[in-house]
């Protein structure tokens, strides 16, 4: 039997001064997806939070109210109604679990109060981030493209960092770098912070997708991974990033979202920065995108994504590979990997928007291709 009525009378204070709005059958969440207005004890999420509180025979704290508050979608007289997230379509499959878990709070650490003003990040900023290393004749050892730390044994990247036409015969990818910062300095410090040394790590196995054509032009199925060859050690340093795994964003199209591109500006034939820099972009709608790049004759399909365009702002601050992060602000905040670096028309050019193979389309395939 469901928590008496009486204790919910508390509960629908928390509303009392609220806007009243229309019950409806959609509803949009917080975050921004999309979810379905239906009574509070339908919705196991934010039922949960009532009924451990009365458990635990404590009252609610000031964020669960917040969090409940945010996902009012009434009231209707009689019932508490609020904004519930959908449940994962059939289309979708099941989720590794050897991926982390954001409700778990394992993966994407919450960088939110960071200051967004420069291009330098601070030195534990964006901790999933990896540089692909290069062996080269002579024994010569080259970063030339970026990855994402996707859990304790994989690191995703972007298939032309991996098979790419651009890519040397004389090259072999080796070996991956995770913990970095100023890839000039040894050790890395800010004040009297300083990090850990940055560790390396041998590449067991690489996963291009098979469906990725090197001389494409548009890049499309632009998606790999990295199996390593032994168990990453986290740090406050070295940190994986959460996938988008959630019906809320695996249904969305980040259309104007705001999303940090960061890296050393690696490409597989440039060299750029020595420290890691940032870059923040807005998400470019897929049909405003093909009318830009229809000027080159090539078409943005499903599973690739577009953002920035704005002069200067562009993913040659971060590293081809590398990710597009973004930040879902719902009850417990973090970052997720949107994209990864695909290609684009030139550095930073006004109105020509960078391309990237977008995660949410590639779940199921991560998923399918990672093993313990």
């Amino acid at each position: 039997m469901s928590v008496k009525i009486k204790y919910f009378c508390g509960v629908i204070l928390l509303w009392i001064n609220l806007v009243n709005g229309q019950d409806t059958t959609s509803c949009t969440l917080p975050g921004g997806g999309s979810g379905v207005c239906v009574n509070l004890e339908e919705c196991k999420e934010l039922y949960e939070i009532i009924t451990n509180a009365h458990e635990k025979k404590q009252p609610l704290s000031d964020d669960d109210k917040k969090f409940l508050r945010e996902h009012q979608c009434g009231p209707n007289i009689r019932k508490i109604t609020v904004c519930c997230e959908v449940q994962i379509n059939s289309n979708f499959g099941q989720v590794s679990n050897l991926l982390p878990s954001p409700e778990q709070g394992n993966c994407g650490a919450d960088l939110s109060e960071r200051i967004h003003g420069g291009n330098k990040t601070k030195i534990d900023e964006f901790p999933w981030m990896a540089l692909l290393q290069y062996k080269k004749p002579g024994n010569r050892l080259g970063f030339h493209c970026g990855g994402v730390l996707i859990n304790n044994r994989y690191v995703l990247t972007a298939s032309h960092c991996v098979n790419g036409k651009d890519i040397p015969k004389t090259w072999t990818l080796y070996q991956v770098r995770l913990g970095e910062h100023d890839i000039s300095m040894e050790p890395d410090c800010e004040g009297d912070d300083c990090a850990p040394t940055p560790i390396d790590i041998l590449i067991a196995q690489k996963i291009p997708h098979l469906d990725y054509i090197p001389e494409s032009k548009n890049q499309k199925h632009d998606i790999a991974l990295l199996r390593l060859s032994q168990t990453v050690q986290f740090n406050d340093f070295i940190k994986p990033i959460c996938l988008p795994t959630a019906p809320h964003l695996r249904s969305s199209d980040f259309v104007g979202k705001p999303m940090d591109v960061a890296g050393w500006g690696r490409t597989e034939l440039g060299r750029m920065s020595d420290v890691k820099l940032k870059v923040r972009v807005k998400g470019v709608d897929r049909d405003t995108c093909n009318s830009i790049y229809s000027q080159r004759n090539l078409v943005i399909e499903k599973g690739q994504l577009c953002a920035g365009g704005e002069k200067g702002k562009d993913s040659c601050k971060g590293d081809s590979g590398g990710p597009m992060v973004a930040l879902d602000q719902g009850r417990k905040p973090y970052w997720y990997c949107v994209g990864l670096v695909s290609f684009g028309l030139s550095c930073g050019l006004e109105g020509w928007p960078g391309v990237y193979t977008e995660v949410t389309h590639y779940i199921d395939w991560i998923s399918e291709n990672i093993r313990p």
